[in-house]
C-alpha cells in the first residue's frame, strides 16, 4: 500500500519528475528541483525513506545503516556543507567528532588520523620518524590534494549536453584519469617502499570496498581528503538527513511516498513516460530519474525488450557491483559517558597485515581472518542521543564478506531462514565482537542487544541484487566508462546516486546535483554556492 511519508498530499497522475529511490542522490535531486518549481514525485520501496541514510529500531535502540560519518562538512563554503544547506534550508546539523577521527589498529598497534592536514602529517610523523618515510608523508598529502583538484572538472562533465562533452569533455577528463588510472598500491609504491606506511596509509580502505591493488588511486584520494578536515555525525541521528530534506521537498510541491515499489518504468517509442507500481498503479511523468542503481534499474525496471534493443547488457558487463558486507547491530545498557565510549571510529586488521593479501585468503575462506573490521560508536558521536535515549548505547560493527556464502538462503523469508541461516549469523556475531574486545575490553559483558544483517538483509531492504554497500567497484576501470553519467540511451530516463560518481554520501549528493544540472541545464552548483 502506498503511504505518504509524514504529511499527506494528493497523488497527481501527471509529474515533471519521477524520482525513483530515496537515497541521498534521489533526495538532493527531488529538492533541487522542487525549489525550482518543478513537480516532483519519489517513490520509495522501503517502509522508511533515506537509502543508507535510514535507520532502524529494535528493543529501545535506534542504529544508522549507512552513514557513520560524514566529511568537510564542518567548512561552511565546503559544496557538501553547501548542498546539505540548501537542501534541507539549512535545518541539517552536525556534531565534530572531536581531533582523532580514525583509529587504525594493526595489531597491536593503533595509529591516530587527526583532523587538520598538518597535524594529520605531524601524528604519522610520530610513527614513522625515519626521514625517508617523512618525505614521503609529505609527498602523499600532497599528491592526495593534487588529484582531487582534478575531480570536479571529470564530474562536471558528466552534466554536459552530448554535443558539447564531444567537443571538450576529453580535456575535463584527462587530467584525472592521470590518478584514476593507477591503483592505489601502484602510486604509493612509487613514494614507499615501507610496506608499514602503506598499510596505514590504506587504513581506510574500508570507506570503498577495495584493497590497494584492486582500488583506483582516485577513490583512495577521495575518501583521505574527505575526511582530513575531521568527522561529523548528524545531530539528532542518521534519520535527521531524510527528515530535513523531505519537508523542503513537501513544501515547494513535492511528495515522497514510502512502501511505494515501481514495478516496471513505462517506455513507449525507447522514450520513458511513467512507472508502473507493484500495485498496478500508474503514475506519468514528463522525466524518470532512477536512484535504484544500475544494475536494478536496468535489470529489473526495464521491459525485456527495452534491454535488448538498447544493449544495455554490453554496458553491465563492463562494471561489477561493490563487496557484500556484514553489520552487527550492538545496544548497551548505560551511557556513552558511563560506557566510555570513543567517537572515533576504528579500523582494526590483522598484525602484519598486507592489505591484499589478507583480503585475498578471506575470500578464498571466509573462516579466515576478518581482512578489515570498522568500529563505528554512533551513541557518542550525536549529542541528541542521550535525549532520545537516556541510559543506552549503540556499537555498529561492520566487515566485507562474500556474497556466494548467502546465496542458498537470498529467496528465504526475512527472519525465516532457518537454524543454519541463523547458526552462521551467531558464528559472525561473535567473532565480530571480538574485534571489539580487542580494541574496548571493558565492554565485555555489557552486552544488551545484538544483531547482524546479511548481504540478503541488503538484498531486501535496499535492493542491491548481491548485497553491495557501495554500488559498482572503484576498480581503475570504472572511472573510463562514459555511460556511468545521468543520461542513459532511453530518452527521458536519466540515473542518479554513487554509481554515476563515487561511493559514499559525499558522491551521492553530488550524483543529485550533477543529474539535476544536467536535466535542467542549469549552473545549479553556482546557485547553492552564492547562497
Amino acid at each position: 500500500m502506498l503511504q505518504s511519508y509524514k504529511k499527506s498530499h494528493e497523488l497527481q497522475d501527471q509529474y515533471d519528475y519521477i524520482v525513483i529511490g530515496s537515497g541521498i542522490g534521489s533526495l538532493a535531486f527531488a529538492a533541487i528541483m522542487a525549489k525550482d518549481g518543478k513537480k516532483v514525485l519519489v517513490l520509495e520501496r522501503h517502509y522508511t525513506p533515506g537509502g543508507y541514510t535510514h535507520i532502524f529500531k529494535r528493543r529501545g535502540y535506534e542504529w544508522d545503516v549507512g552513514i557513520h560519518y560524514i566529511g568537510e562538512v564542518g567548512r561552511e563554503r565546503s559544496l557538501v556543507r553547501k548542498m546539505f544547506d540548501y537542501i534541507s534550508d539549512g535545518n541539517l546539523k552536525w556534531a565534530d567528532m572531536g581531533d582523532i577521527y580514525d583509529r587504525i589498529v594493526i595489531g597491536d598497534e593503533i595509529f591516530d588520523f587527526v583532523k587538520g592536514t598538518q597535524n594529520f602529517k605531524n601524528q604519522l610523523k610520530t610513527y614513522f620518524p625515519a626521514p625517508e618515510d617523512q618525505e614521503a608523508i609529505d609527498k602523499y598529502v600532497a599528491l592526495v590534494i593534487a588529484a582531487i583538484k582534478t575531480g570536479q572538472k571529470f564530474f562536471m562533465e558528466k552534466a554536459l549536453p552530448p554535443l558539447v562533452s564531444k567537443i571538450i569533455g576529453g580535456r575535463m577528463r584527462k587530467d584525472m584519469l592521470k590518478y584514476s588510472r593507477k591503483t592505489t598500491l601502484e602510486v604509493l609504491s612509487e613514494i614507499t617502499s615501507n610496506q608499514k606506511l602503506i598499510t596505514v596509509l590504506c587504513g581506510q580502505y574500508g570507506d570503498y570496498g577495495l584493497p590497494p591493488s584492486k582500488s583506483s588511486f582516485i577513490i583512495h584520494a577521495m575518501v583521505v581528503r574527505h575526511y582530513l578536515a575531521g568527522g561529523f555525525f548528524p545531530v539528532g541521528g542518521s534519520s535527521q538527513v531524510a527528515d530535513t530534506i523531505i519537508p523542503v521537498i513537501g513544501k515547494a510541491g513535492g511528495t515522497v511516498l514510502v512502501s511505494a515499489e515501481v514495478d516496471e518504468i513505462l517506455i513507449e517509442k525507447n522514450k520513458a513516460v511513467g512507472v508502473k507500481m507493484a500495485d498496478g498503479k500508474i503514475f506519468k511523468a514528463n522525466t524518470i530519474v532512477s536512484g535504484a542503481g544500475i544494475f536494478t534499474t536496468y535489470n529489473k525496471m526495464l521491459p525485456k525488450s527495452v534491454f535488448e534493443i538498447n544493449k544495455l547488457g554490453n554496458q553491465l558487463q563492463k562494471i561489477t557491483p561493490s563487496a557484500a558486507h556484514i553489520a552487527l547491530y550492538i545496544g548497551l545498557k548505560g551511557s556513552p559517558e558511563e560506557l566510555k565510549l570513543p567517537k572515533a571510529n576504528y579500523w582494526v586488521y590483522p598484525e602484519n597485515c598486507n592489505h591484499d593479501k589478507v583480503f585475498e585468503t578471506y575470500v578464498k575462506d571466509y573462516n579466515n581472518e576478518f581482512p578489515v573490521v570498522y568500529i563505528s560508536f554512533p551513541s557518542a558521536k550525536d549529542p541528541d542521543w542521550s535525549n532520545r535515549y537516556p541510559g543506552r548505547s549503540t556499537i555498529d560493527i561492520i566487515s566485507v564478506i562474500p556474497y556466494d556464502i548467502f546465496q542458498k538462503w537470498e529467496d528465504g523469508r526475512w527472519k525465516k531462514r532457518g537454524e543454519d541461516y541463523d547458526e552462521l549469523k551467531e558464528k559472525l556475531s561473535q567473532r565480530l565482537l571480538e574485534a571489539l574486545f580487542k580494541v574496548e575490553p571493558h565492554l565485555r559483558g555489557k552486552i544488551d542487544y545484538y544483531e547482524l544483517s546479511t548481504p540478503i538483509t541488503t538484498r531486501h531492504f535496499v535492493n542491491y541484487e548481491k548485497g553491495e554497500i557501495y554500488g559498482l567497484d572503484h576498480t581503475p576501470d570504472r572511472f573510463e566508462h562514459r555511460f556511468l553519467n545521468p543520461r542513459t540511451p532511453i530518452k527521458n530516463l536519466w540515473l542518479t546516486g554513487q554509481d554515476i560518481v563515487t561511493a559514499g554520501i559525499g558522491g551521492a549528493l553530488s550524483a543529485g546535483l550533477i543529474t539535476a544540472s544536467a536535466i535542467g541545464k542549469k549552473n545549479y552548483i553556482g546557485k547553492i554556492m552564492k547562497g
